[in-house]
């Protein structure tokens, strides 16, 4: 994939999101545009600007997700789900998208801007989908 094109993806993913009826998952930045998640490039690696906290998916399922930052880049998450503590470190992907990959390749998290999908490492087969950052109380 050349470097024009990772921009050019990112950018008509964002529009597609806007298009969504569902509320986005809020943004740690207020530097991006109402709605869309602030974002980064780096080394062809895309860095979302994307809240730690409770992610509500699909199914009844919840996940607590903490973001670990070296140098501006989210290169950790620590990331509980059924019960259990997990660490997950960026795995750089072919789209650019944040990927997180646990050590033993059992569990891998998905960054989207607008979700999180939690996977399988060894089937890629959802284990939690469509997961959206919680809304802060008012």
């Amino acid at each position: 994939m050349s470097r024009l094109s990772l921009p050019v993806l990112l950018a008509a993913s964002l529009t597609l999101a806007s298009c969504a009826t569902e509320p986005q998952a809020p943004s740690a930045n207020s530097g991006a545009n109402a709605g869309e998640p602030a974002y980064t490039t780096r080394n062809g690696q895309i860095d979302l600007a994307l809240a730690s906290g409770t992610y509500h998916c699909e199914l009844g399922v919840d996940i607590k997700l903490e973001r670990e930052y070296q140098e501006q880049v989210n290169a950790r998450i620590k990331l509980d789900w059924k019960g259990s503590q997990h660490r997950l470190e960026r795995d750089p992907s072919r789209s650019g998208l944040p990927r997180f990959r646990d050590k033993g390749g059992r569990l891998v998290w998905v960054d989207l801007p607008w979700k999180g999908m939690l996977l399988d490492g060894r089937t890629n087969k959802p284990l939690a989908n469509e997961c959206r950052a919680a809304q802060p109380a008012a």
